[in-house]
């Protein structure tokens, strides 16, 4: 990767400065009094991806798209060689041909054909529907302001006031706005984080957001073949998929499954899963549940690293209904098209990048890393450099071929990523650089997850995105705050409660969390999306 932007308007973009208390000074002539110092720390951006793509991950895409094409395009040449064929023969001619063969090599030519068609068709996936979904939205009684926020962690008297200084610091520049939900319990003086506060935040969460979705889709609980729930944290036993099943009284053959630990991009993780068991168990609904609780995982000791997660993460749950029924094809909202998943838990650092674990004072919480930003980017340039070919438009896969073959046969940049540079130690002027594709091409909607700020600030200027790309994720974070692996569905939610979805458009929907994974879901509407008048997070 090339080295960052050395000119000084660059450079202090990525410094900050902090004032610390070094407490009283003890001896020499100043003793007595109150000592401080300036901290400056550099800030460590996305990796910039129009400097470096690494040709294996265009390999590993272009590998997934030949094995699902080569069906589809050995057709059309079958139909070109055949048409020339018949196209050189008169009429006379054709029919003295069909004559010529007998009826048991005419029959059993269309038994062939039938026969091929035949595992064609039930050798293909079964086209994956959404029907609908839900995301739930608390009640008002929960709302918190940023300084209700502060106040109420002031209240809980387990933090210093230096450690809420640094918490209101965080989350007056987090992109956060003044409606965000959290549970009551968090100005508790004692332990919030047991299993029955946890048990009644997630069944709060979970069953309104399972009954919204059973009220909008009409379908019984006991339709349901296929239940997988993730939450990161609170796994308690029985599961929560159990919970589910306990309430709603759902069937005893249900297949279900409760992912726990997988961070923000659990979500999509849980929809490949479903996926994966509704392609085994024809006429089948799955219904996937993704939340996180925030009493649960509230942190009150005072490491820093570990008090930002207490600052970002909010109340949400979304319900997402899916079918692999032909028949529901003309009620269903989106058709799934692709899933891509990357995971670089291999290295140290990125396994390390989110990580609970207790401090000091045996406090539990989530210690986040200061090169979180540089290892999500480049578990970023990963996916969407193997999602590429299987969205993008063929002049925009051909620009960005052809440049990355120029680079590796001009030896463009080193074998790290670094670009060449001359015995001077000055970037080559011969230096090619990878041509990096418009995804605004492939896609009408981004569903990135709401992290924060910076991280949708560094998004969007790595990918060239707009406001307009962005301002769904922008809403939901400034509205629900960082909900985890739900806050996609708000994002999606967003995009139809404002009419802005037709048939035919791509919706991506982009996750990132600990682990560290990237992983990324595709989805094409089928139809137009009518603005909704109730059952909506956003009305």
């Amino acid at each position: 990767m090339a080295p960052p932007n050395t000119s000084p308007a660059g450079e202090q973009s990525l410094l900050s400065t902090e004032i610390v208390n070094r407490g009283i000074e003890l001896t020499g002539p100043d003793a007595g009094s109150p000592t401080f110092s300036v901290r400056v720390r550099r800030r460590l951006p996305l990796p910039d991806f129009l400097q470096s793509v690494n040709l294996k991950y265009v390999k590993l895409g272009y590998h997934y798209l030949i094995n699902h094409a080569i069906y589809l395009a050995t057709i059309p040449v079958l139909v070109m060689v055949f048409s020339a064929e018949v196209g050189s023969l008169s009429r006379e001619e054709l029919w003295k041909k069909l004559w010529d063969y007998d009826l048991a090599t005419v029959l059993a030519s269309f038994g062939v054909f039938v026969f091929t068609l035949s595992v064609y068709f039930l050798s293909r996936p079964r086209p994956i529907y959404l029907l609908d979904f839900a995301c739930f939205k608390p009640s008002d009684d929960l709302k918190v302001s940023k300084a209700e926020f502060i106040e109420m962690a002031r209240r809980s008297g387990k933090f210093s006031e230096e450690s809420l200084q640094f918490q209101s610091k965080i989350v007056e520049a987090s992109g956060i706005g003044d409606e965000t939900y959290v549970p009551k319990s968090i100005m508790s003086r004692d332990n919030i984080a047991t299993m029955k506060e946890g048990r009644e935040e997630a069944s709060l969460m979970i069953f309104g957001a399972l009954d919204e979705l059973f009220e909008k889709t009409r379908i019984r609980p006991k339709d349901v073949g296929v239940l997988v729930v993730n939450c990161s944290i609170f796994n308690p036993t029985p599961s929560l998929s159990a919970m589910i099943i306990n309430h709603y009284k759902m069937r005893g053959n249900i297949l279900s499954f409760n992912l726990g630990g997988m961070g923000c991009s659990a979500g999509i993780i849980a929809l490949d899963l479903a996926r994966d068991m509704l392609q085994a168990n024809p006429n089948n609904f799955a219904v996937v549940v993704s939340t996180e609780t925030v009493g649960y995982n509230w942190y009150p000791g005072s490491d820093r690293s570990m008090l930002i997660p207490n600052c970002f993460f909010r109340m949400g749950c979304s319900a997402v209904l899916l079918s692999n029924r032909r028949r529901d094809f003309p009620r269903a909202k989106y058709r799934l098209e692709h899933i891509v998943r990357t995971h670089k838990g291999a290295d140290d650092r990125s396994f390390r990048s989110v990580y609970q674990e207790e401090d000091e004072q045996r406090f539990k919480g989530l210690k986040v890393s200061r090169e979180l930003m540089e290892i999500g980017g480049d578990a970023l340039k990963t996916n969407i450099t193997t999602l590429g070919p299987l969205v993008l438009p063929l002049s925009e896969q051909l620009l960005f071929f052809m440049t990355l073959i120029k680079r590796q046969l001009l030896g463009g940049s080193s074998g790290k990523g670094q670009p060449a540079t001359n015995s001077a130690g000055s970037t080559s002027g011969s230096e090619t650089k990878p041509y990096i594709p418009d995804y605004k091409l492939a896609f009408e909607h981004f569903c990135v997850h709401a992290a924060s700020k910076t991280v949708l600030d560094e998004l969007q200027r790595n990918l060239e995105l707009s406001e307009k790309n962005l301002e769904a994720s922008r809403m939901t974070l400034h509205r629900f705050g960082n909900t985890s692996s739900s806050s996609i569905w708000y994002e999606l939610a967003y995009l139809e409660a404002k009419g802005k979805v037709h048939s035919g458009d791509r919706v991506w929907q982009l996750a990132f969390g600990s682990g560290f994974k990237c992983n990324s879901a595709v989805w094409r509407s089928l139809r137009r999306i009518k603005r909704p008048t109730t059952c909506n997070p956003w009305l």
